[in-house]
């Protein structure tokens, strides 16, 4: 439950308290901070919104990262022979882009996206645990910064996203770049891990009165299995970095042959991990998705439970699919079999979705904005790319393509297609409500079709390169290994290096209507899509402690039912406004509404996780160093009072201008 601050007398009625920004004690020594103002209002806060807010902008950041270090690899194979970049700084780019796009992008802008709407969707008005879920964001950050940070020391990883032993090992990766990787993700995956936790808590113990499972938003659903696919996948990718960073600095032989090892303990312990993590990517954005096409589609989503159901069986079947990844490793003819059948059987529930999805757009009165764009763009992408990843099924075709830019143009139809454009349509359908402002409709058209134009010129084509046998990883290639006519390499590899120029100029568009918006966007009015969901029925952007009263559902999209009803003859007919639904929560307002204090103590303890991580990799001292600031703040965070008393919060002064507004009964 979120910490309860500040005890008020019952005598007093509802109203607003104005208070200077003064900081408590915590055992007489450190200052907390009760209220904050200006940039400590973000650097302190425990406000699930506000930390959603930061998971965004810091995935954003490393989105334009990664991006960057893509079109650098585009460029370097546009042409025959290239010069851009050489062999080992090939290996760094795209190693890093692809572990940007996936841990420090897709990840964190879906736990920036549960952060924030979560607790507005269940009716809650903070996350179970406000103090470790802004631990877990400053966790992130830091650790995206310190695998970042190899590029400035020495080098970033070069074995791939998967890092595959041996050579990942000191002989053939002899710079620390695989080092900061390994520790790097494991910072990372705390914060996953103490992320999935708080959000399973929150879901399962802190929604509103009345708010059955099966009345849970689908976006909520999705979230949940996606925090326990979390739970059980970061464990297994945490002992795999554990047996790597121990091989690479301490003399273990894990891995090694030599010592009777077998690299392939690596590949199994990756792919364990890996397949469930595109599972983990993907399913928020069809949360998304399954939030907006009933909106903009004037009908509720088409068979509920089958979503819902199909969304926990690819959770659960996608812990046996793993070994499709490991078909030319000579696994033998059982396991492949095994595999085969059960890479099959996940493309079920996934079909089951892309049924649902159709069919809630069959016959509604469509409305194409641009969330409702690219959702749709989800759905037909996601499909072709799924359709691909169905061939990787059948091992003999599996065999041949493995390695080639055929898995390339998969993973990206799968991540790029589904997950990205996804998370791009709940931009445009939530942006209202996070900052109370429209993005312009017109620059999301450009966005849009610039991105899908681009996106299948880029990957389109690689399909056709992997059929032709080019290798994936692979920094050049030259004229007369080209080939001849229609499946000319030189010809399909011009085309993707232009297509990732043009997904350039769609983000470019996104970024351009943040701007505008932010400087002069149209003011958003209370409800702008007809909404149906709970998220809905609260400010723009919500008050600090969400919900004015605690809402009574008693139906699935609570907020929808709110305002309209069914007459006689089954048709839906209006009995009230957004605004009067608001007014209603307003003038029943509960009388003590208490909010979590700030707190320094969960970016402290994560600071201490890369300086401890950094001193393994060059000096014990400052391991020992590192240490020492988890065990301290470990302490303090243990020791901070949970309620911040009366006298923490002194009357304003007639010189002090700054000040902060705190919601007390």
């Amino acid at each position: 439950m979120a910490i309860i601050e500040r005890p008020v007398s019952l005598e007093v009625q509802p109203l607003i308290v104005v208070a200077p920004a003064t900081p408590s004690s915590a055992m007489g020594a450190i200052k907390r901070p009760v209220v904050t103002k200006g940039w400590r209002q973000w650097v302190f806060t425990v406000d699930h919104k506000k930390i959603g807010i930061m998971y965004m902008v810091t995935a954003m950041f490393f989105f334009l990262v990664g991006g960057l270090e893509a079109v650098a690899i585009r460029l370097q194979l546009a042409l025959p022979n290239g010069k851009i970049l050489n062999a080992d700084l090939y290996n760094q780019m795209f190693t890093m882009h692809a572990t940007t796009m996936v841990f420090l992008f897709v990840m964190p802008m879906a736990a920036g996206f549960a952060n924030y709407f979560i607790p507005l969707q269940i009716g809650a008005r903070d996350v179970a645990f406000p103090r470790i879920n802004a631990f877990g964001f400053w966790a992130l950050l830091f650790g995206g910064l310190f695998i970042n940070l190899s590029w400035f020391l020495g080098g970033a990883a070069d074995g791939g996203w998967f890092m595959y032993a041996p050579n990942s090992g000191p002989i053939f990766s002899p710079s620390h770049g695989v080092d900061f990787w390994a520790l790097g993700l494991q910072i990372t995956g705390i914060a996953s891990l103490t992320g999935a936790i708080n959000l399973i808590v929150t879901i399962l113990n802190m929604r509103a009165p009345g708010m059955k499972l099966m009345r849970m938003p689908i976006f909520t659903w999705m979230i949940l299995v996606v925090q326990f696919l979390l739970a059980f996948a970061v464990p297994v990718i945490t002992v795999a970095l554990f047996l790597l960073s121990f091989q690479r600095n301490f003399g273990a032989t894990f891995f090694d042959v030599a010592a009777g090892a077998d690299p392939l303990l690596w590949q199994h312990l990756f792919w364990i991990f890996g397949h469930p993590e595109v599972y983990i990517l993907i399913l928020p954005s069809f949360g998304i998705i399954s939030e907006v096409l009933p909106v903009f589609s004037r009908k509720p989503l088409f068979g509920y439970p089958f979503v819902v159901f199909s969304g926990a069986a690819i959770g659960f079947v996608g812990w046996g699919v793993w070994a499709h990844h490991m078909f030319a490793t000579g696994l033998g003819p059982i396991s492949v079999a095994v595999f085969s059948i059960s890479t099959m059987a996940i493309a079920v529930p996934t079909g089951v979705k892309i049924v649902n999805w159709t069919l809630t757009l069959w016959g509604g009165k469509l409305w194409f904005t641009t969330a409702m764009k690219f959702s749709i763009g989800l759905i037909v992408l996601f499909t072709i790319g799924g359709l691909s990843g169905v061939t990787h099924s059948v091992a003999p075709s599996d065999t041949q393509q493995t390695d080639t830019y055929y898995v390339v143009a998969h993973f990206h139809y799968v991540l790029f297609g589904g997950a990205v454009l996804g998370l791009f349509s709940g931009f445009y359908y939530w942006w209202p409500k996070m900052f109370g402002k429209m993005l312009n409709e017109k620059l999301g058209s450009w966005n849009f079709w610039f991105m899908v134009i681009g996106l299948n010129m880029t990957f389109g084509p690689m399909h056709i390169l992997g059929l032709q046998g080019q290798p994936r990883r692979m920094y050049q290639w030259t004229e007369n290994r080209a080939g001849e006519g229609f499946f000319n390499l030189a010809f399909w590899n011009l085309i993707a290096s232009i297509g990732s120029l043009v997904l350039v100029i769609g983000v470019f568009f996104f970024l351009v209507n943040v701007f505008i918006t932010a400087r002069s966007g149209k003011v958003a009015p209370l409800d702008p899509w007809g909404a149906r969901s709970l998220e809905w029925m609260t400010s723009n952007p919500p008050k600090e402690h969400n919900f004015d009263s605690i809402p009574t559902v008693r139906h699935l999209d609570e907020f929808f039912h709110r305002k309209y009803t069914e007459d006689a003859n089954g048709q839906m007919q209006q009995i009230a406004t957004a605004e009067e639904v608001l007014k209603q929560l307003e003038d029943n307002a509960d009388a003590h509404i208490h909010m979590p204090s700030p707190s320094y103590w969960p970016i402290v303890l994560a600071f201490g996780l890369p300086v401890t991580a950094l001193g393994v990799i060059y000096s014990v001292p400052l391991a020992i160093f590192g240490g020492v600031i988890i065990l301290f703040s470990t302490f303090g965070w243990a020791l901070e009072p949970s309620t911040a008393p009366d006298t923490d919060f002194d009357p304003p002064s007639s010189g002090n201008t700054s000040k902060d507004v705190v919601h007390v009964g």
